[in-house]
Protein backbone atom coordinates (compact mmCIF):
# COMPACT_ATOMS: atom_id res chain seq x y z
CA UNK A 1 0.00 0.00 0.00
CA UNK A 2 1.43 3.51 -0.48
CA UNK A 3 1.84 6.10 2.04
CA UNK A 4 1.60 9.23 1.77
CA UNK A 5 3.31 11.74 3.82
CA UNK A 6 3.07 15.67 3.57
CA UNK A 7 3.33 19.08 5.47
CA UNK A 8 -0.23 20.74 5.75
CA UNK A 9 -0.69 24.49 6.04
CA UNK A 10 -3.46 26.05 9.07
CA UNK A 11 -6.29 27.77 7.35
CA UNK A 12 -6.78 26.25 3.85
CA UNK A 13 -9.93 27.72 2.11
CA UNK A 14 -11.30 27.78 -1.62
CA UNK A 15 -10.52 24.38 -3.13
CA UNK A 16 -11.69 25.88 -6.47
CA UNK A 17 -8.33 27.88 -6.24
CA UNK A 18 -5.69 25.04 -5.98
CA UNK A 19 -2.63 24.19 -8.22
CA UNK A 20 -1.89 20.68 -7.80
CA UNK A 21 1.91 19.86 -8.84
CA UNK A 22 3.48 16.60 -9.09
CA UNK A 23 6.91 15.02 -9.91
CA UNK A 24 6.18 11.51 -10.72
CA UNK A 25 8.51 9.39 -9.91
CA UNK A 26 8.49 5.06 -9.67
CA UNK A 27 9.22 4.79 -6.16
CA UNK A 28 8.32 8.31 -4.77
CA UNK A 29 5.92 11.17 -6.65
CA UNK A 30 6.26 14.25 -5.21
CA UNK A 31 3.25 16.75 -5.34
CA UNK A 32 2.82 20.42 -3.53
CA UNK A 33 -0.56 22.22 -3.59
CA UNK A 34 -0.65 26.18 -4.48
CA UNK A 35 -3.60 27.52 -3.42
CA UNK A 36 -4.21 31.75 -4.58
CA UNK A 37 -6.49 33.67 -2.94
CA UNK A 38 -6.89 37.65 -2.35
CA UNK A 39 -3.31 37.52 -0.37
CA UNK A 40 -1.39 36.11 -3.06
CA UNK A 41 -0.37 32.60 -3.80
CA UNK A 42 0.33 29.91 -0.67
CA UNK A 43 1.88 26.59 0.40
CA UNK A 44 -0.84 24.71 0.93
CA UNK A 45 0.55 21.43 1.81
CA UNK A 46 3.33 19.62 0.30
CA UNK A 47 4.68 16.06 0.33
CA UNK A 48 5.54 12.90 -1.20
CA UNK A 49 3.69 9.66 -2.21
CA UNK A 50 5.95 6.60 -1.49
CA UNK A 51 5.57 2.81 -2.90
CA UNK A 52 6.99 -0.12 -2.00
CA UNK A 53 10.23 -0.14 -3.88
CA UNK A 54 9.85 -3.85 -4.48
CA UNK A 55 7.13 -5.59 -6.10
CA UNK A 56 6.21 -5.43 -10.16
CA UNK A 57 5.77 -2.63 -12.35
CA UNK A 58 2.19 -3.01 -12.32
CA UNK A 59 2.07 -2.95 -8.42
CA UNK A 60 4.09 -0.04 -8.19
CA UNK A 61 2.03 2.31 -10.60
CA UNK A 62 -1.21 0.92 -8.53
CA UNK A 63 0.07 2.16 -5.21
CA UNK A 64 1.15 5.99 -7.26
CA UNK A 65 -2.65 5.93 -8.47
CA UNK A 66 -4.27 5.31 -5.30
CA UNK A 67 -1.72 7.32 -3.38
CA UNK A 68 -2.17 10.47 -5.89
CA UNK A 69 -6.32 9.75 -5.78
CA UNK A 70 -5.76 10.49 -2.00
CA UNK A 71 -4.18 13.55 -2.29
CA UNK A 72 -6.90 14.61 -5.30
CA UNK A 73 -9.70 13.45 -2.75
CA UNK A 74 -8.45 15.37 0.01
CA UNK A 75 -7.21 18.47 -1.89
CA UNK A 76 -9.40 19.00 -3.91
CA UNK A 77 -7.34 20.89 -6.13
CA UNK A 78 -9.16 22.50 -9.90
CA UNK A 79 -6.22 21.61 -11.61
CA UNK A 80 -3.12 19.31 -12.08
CA UNK A 81 0.25 21.00 -13.11
CA UNK A 82 2.75 18.29 -14.60
CA UNK A 83 6.02 18.28 -16.26
CA UNK A 84 6.28 16.70 -19.83
CA UNK A 85 7.94 13.71 -20.52
CA UNK A 86 11.61 13.79 -21.16
CA UNK A 87 13.86 11.28 -22.88
CA UNK A 88 17.39 11.58 -22.69
CA UNK A 89 19.38 9.62 -25.77
CA UNK A 90 21.62 7.46 -22.63
CA UNK A 91 18.61 6.40 -21.07
CA UNK A 92 15.38 5.47 -23.38
CA UNK A 93 14.52 3.00 -21.02
CA UNK A 94 14.00 5.40 -18.17
CA UNK A 95 11.67 7.64 -20.79
CA UNK A 96 9.15 4.43 -21.07
CA UNK A 97 9.24 3.73 -17.34
CA UNK A 98 8.79 7.11 -16.11
CA UNK A 99 5.94 7.44 -18.94
CA UNK A 100 4.12 4.42 -17.22
CA UNK A 101 4.37 6.75 -13.94
CA UNK A 102 2.69 9.29 -15.77
CA UNK A 103 0.42 7.84 -17.26
CA UNK A 104 -1.47 6.53 -14.27
CA UNK A 105 -1.07 10.02 -12.44
CA UNK A 106 -3.03 11.49 -15.59
CA UNK A 107 -5.76 9.37 -15.22
CA UNK A 108 -6.24 9.87 -11.75
CA UNK A 109 -6.93 13.51 -12.71
CA UNK A 110 -9.08 12.77 -15.40
CA UNK A 111 -11.17 10.06 -12.68
CA UNK A 112 -11.52 13.08 -10.64
CA UNK A 113 -12.49 15.54 -13.42
CA UNK A 114 -9.32 17.96 -12.91
CA UNK A 115 -7.14 19.43 -15.86
CA UNK A 116 -4.05 18.38 -16.42
CA UNK A 117 -1.44 21.06 -17.33
CA UNK A 118 1.84 19.80 -19.15
CA UNK A 119 4.95 22.13 -18.86
CA UNK A 120 8.64 21.52 -20.49
CA UNK A 121 11.38 21.21 -17.84
CA UNK A 122 13.23 24.09 -19.65
CA UNK A 123 9.75 25.95 -19.55
CA UNK A 124 9.48 25.77 -15.29
CA UNK A 125 12.89 26.87 -14.89
CA UNK A 126 12.61 29.31 -17.48
CA UNK A 127 9.73 30.97 -15.76
CA UNK A 128 10.98 30.55 -12.23
CA UNK A 129 14.49 31.58 -12.76
CA UNK A 130 14.93 33.69 -16.13
CA UNK A 131 17.42 30.53 -17.33
CA UNK A 132 15.69 27.50 -18.80
CA UNK A 133 18.94 25.55 -17.40
CA UNK A 134 18.95 26.55 -14.11
CA UNK A 135 20.28 23.95 -11.42
CA UNK A 136 18.00 21.82 -8.68
CA UNK A 137 19.73 24.45 -6.05
CA UNK A 138 18.60 27.66 -7.98
CA UNK A 139 15.20 26.32 -8.75
CA UNK A 140 14.64 25.33 -4.89
CA UNK A 141 15.64 29.18 -4.00
CA UNK A 142 13.09 30.39 -6.75
CA UNK A 143 10.34 28.42 -4.89
CA UNK A 144 11.03 29.59 -1.71
CA UNK A 145 11.67 32.89 -2.29
CA UNK A 146 8.24 32.84 -4.47
CA UNK A 147 6.49 31.22 -1.69
CA UNK A 148 8.28 33.10 1.49
CA UNK A 149 9.29 29.67 2.89
CA UNK A 150 11.83 29.84 6.13
CA UNK A 151 13.56 26.73 4.36
CA UNK A 152 14.41 25.27 0.73
CA UNK A 153 11.80 22.65 -0.01
CA UNK A 154 13.19 19.11 0.73
CA UNK A 155 13.36 16.71 -0.54
CA UNK A 156 14.02 17.42 -4.34
CA UNK A 157 10.61 15.44 -5.23
CA UNK A 158 8.96 18.24 -3.38
CA UNK A 159 10.97 21.21 -5.08
CA UNK A 160 9.61 19.73 -8.39
CA UNK A 161 6.05 19.17 -7.92
CA UNK A 162 6.23 22.92 -6.33
CA UNK A 163 8.08 24.66 -9.56
CA UNK A 164 5.72 22.97 -11.89
CA UNK A 165 2.93 24.37 -9.90
CA UNK A 166 4.16 27.70 -9.44
CA UNK A 167 5.14 27.35 -13.23
CA UNK A 168 1.19 26.82 -13.95
CA UNK A 169 0.72 29.71 -11.49
CA UNK A 170 2.76 32.76 -13.25
CA UNK A 171 1.56 31.19 -17.12
CA UNK A 172 -2.01 30.74 -16.42
CA UNK A 173 -3.28 32.80 -13.37
CA UNK A 174 -1.03 35.66 -13.79
CA UNK A 175 0.48 35.95 -16.72
CA UNK A 176 1.79 39.09 -16.75
CA UNK A 177 4.47 37.87 -13.94
CA UNK A 178 5.24 35.48 -15.68
CA UNK A 179 9.61 35.85 -17.09
CA UNK A 180 10.90 37.54 -14.43
CA UNK A 181 13.29 34.90 -12.33
CA UNK A 182 12.95 35.22 -8.53
CA UNK A 183 15.03 37.75 -7.06
CA UNK A 184 14.96 39.58 -10.47
CA UNK A 185 14.21 43.72 -9.77
CA UNK A 186 10.47 43.07 -10.76
CA UNK A 187 9.24 40.60 -7.87
CA UNK A 188 6.20 38.27 -8.76
CA UNK A 189 4.68 38.37 -5.46
CA UNK A 190 0.83 38.83 -5.22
Amino acid sequence: MASRRGNPVEGTADPSARILGVDPGLNITGYGVLERGDGGLRLCEAGVVRGRSHGTLAERLVEMHAGIRDVIASLRPSVMALEELYSHYDRPRTAILMGHARGVICLAAAQSGIAVAPYPATQIKKVLTGSGRASKSQIQRAIQYELGLSQLPEPADVADALAVALCHYYLKEKPAAAGFGAGTATPRRS
